[in-house]
């Protein structure tokens, strides 16, 4: 019921805007002008043509061809000419609709596995909040390949969960084929669902945390073979029980500094991949065929990228990393900004201790500084194009005056502070890392900041931070709404016009 009733409430508002998108703007707007007539020349039986400013594969256009054919009959495949008159802009734009609704089935599916103690109601709520972040939402209404990218990323991983790793992987295979930095993602699924194999499979109890905590882990498999996982953490000295639900099964829940450190969960996963390799490597080989198949790829395209290879060279762009965590803090601003989480960080600094925490402090901000100075790049597409946000954010407060790039460093550590604290309360220090590491590996080698790319890293965060406060999962709803209501109508009744070029422009993520 929860599934159908969600299908239901997305699609209200995908059929609407869409209706509202199509008739303010039925012509094909910036990224569309490459997409939809190569998509259009996929319709036509021209799979042969390419066009050379496109840089990525072609799996977008696939599920259009597979949309058009199920909407109108597989017998339109025989007439060509009918077959290509059906893939109009509308038509196209409408497979990223039904991706949204798709998406939003699937990330309910996935807070069902590693929230299963949440009832119903806040599973809806949290899918259908995760549904109107304001870059996912956007996009459902234009043909670009972020909403078929996230969809297929959500779905790989939440076959991951269910530890059906060849159908994992072959999804993961396909998303690669609708964006190449997804391999970054399908080694972080292949990696997480290790991990959890290794320690589901690890001899011996998890050593008595420092904090007075009892760690009870009942996980079981019924009879259809689907994992029940109930994870609890008690306070012996509180009559309060807490839930808390790690982030893939069968995980034990890590409580704030309660795990023995990062060294001995590495010691533990080596010696288990030791002693399980080749059963490991006989379950997990079909990740391993994919990461193959993408080196393969890579050799012969001779790049990462398809088209316009010399605006997309991969740069190393450490200061993306530090926006990321800012952006991200900021859409999550009704979960992060509270009085309780203000004072678990003091509480977590104060345990740290003064010279350690003085000491770690110092090495970020160097590291920090010296990201920003000479890792911080001016792609000439930010710098030329007024229709993007990030055009403005960069020359109206990051470039304003030569010293606001600087001093924005402390505040980008301290967004970083509150995710790795708040995905440390619930995730192995392991976990956190191999996050982190992917998220760098998506986002540093991307020369280009477009808000875009911080999607998918977004979802992962956000999914795994075990946000279960109801009433803060609705102000975040009502933050995603106000923006999404702005940024429609600037794009749809705020157009303008170049000197330099004809044509309408409208402002854009």
């Amino acid at each position: 019921m929860g599934r159908v009733a969600l299908a239901a409430i997305v699609s209200s508002w995908v059929i609407l805007v869409t209706v509202l998108v199509n008739r303010v703007v039925p012509d094909p707007y910036m990224d569309e002008i490459f997409h939809i007539p190569q998509a259009q020349q996929y319709c036509k039986g021209n799979f042969r043509s390419w066009d050379p400013m496109i840089t990525t594969p072609p799996g977008l256009y696939y599920l259009s061809l597979a949309q058009v054919a199920s909407l109108f009959g597989f017998y339109s495949i025989k007439d060509t000419s009918s077959f290509s008159d059906l893939c109009s802009s509308a038509i196209l734009r409408s497979v990223n609709g039904v991706l949204a609704v798709i998406c939003c089935i699937i990330l309910y599916d996935v807070i069902t596995h590693l929230k299963p103690t949440l009832d119903d109601r806040k599973k809806m709520l949290q899918a259908v909040v995760l549904s109107l972040y304001p870059l996912h939402w956007f996009f459902t209404f234009l043909y670009y390949t972020d909403v078929a990218s996230l969809t297929a990323v959500m779905a790989m991983y939440l076959a991951s969960l269910k530890r059906n790793y060849w159908f994992s992987a072959l999804i993961g295979a396909f998303s690669v084929v609708i964006r190449q930095t997804n391999i970054i993602w399908v080694l972080f699924v292949a990696c997480t669902g290790i991990l959890d194999y290794s320690l589901s499979h690890r001899k011996g109890i998890v050593g008595k945390a420092k904090s007075d905590v009892c760690i009870n882990n009942p996980s079981s498999e019924n009879s259809t073979g689907k994992s029940n996982v109930g994870l609890y953490v008690k306070k012996r000295k509180s009559v309060k029980s807490v839930d808390t639900v790690e982030s893939s099964l069968p995980r034990t829940p890590v409580p704030t500094f309660a795990s023995s450190g990062l060294v001995n969960e590495v010691q533990t996963i080596l010696l288990m991949l030791w002693h399980k390799k080749w059963e490991i490597l006989v379950l997990f080989s079909p990740y391993l065929l994919v990461f193959v198949a993408f080196i393969l790829f890579v050799r012969w395209n001779g790049g990462v990228v398809l088209g316009a290879k010399e605006a997309h060279t991969v740069t190393p762009h450490f200061a993306q990393i530090l926006y990321f965590g800012l952006v991200s803090i900021l859409a999550l601003a009704p979960m992060y900004f509270s009085i309780a989480h203000s004072l678990d960080l003091l509480h977590l600094l104060r345990r740290i201790g003064p010279l350690c925490c003085f000491f770690q402090g110092f090495v970020a901000l160097i590291a920090g500084f010296l990201s920003v100075h000479f890792f911080s790049v001016a792609h000439p597409y930010l710098l030329a194009d007024n229709r993007h946000y990030p055009f403005y954010l960069w020359r109206k407060i990051i470039m304003a005056h030569w010293s606001i790039k600087y001093l924005l460093v402390p505040i980008y550590l301290c967004s970083w502070l509150s995710i790795i604290h708040m995905l440390g309360r619930f995730q192995r220090k392991i976990w956190v890392l191999a996050y982190f590491l992917a998220t760098a590996a998506v986002l540093v080698p991307a020369p280009l900041i477009e808000f875009r790319y911080y999607t998918i890293p977004f979802y992962f965060l956000v999914l795994h931070s075990n946000f279960q406060d109801s009433g803060k999962w609705f102000l975040t709803g009502i933050l995603y709404i106000g923006i999404n209501i702005f940024t429609m109508m600037m794009f749809l009744f705020r157009p303008f016009h170049w000197d330099h070029e004809p044509g309408i422009q409208r402002f854009i993520w």
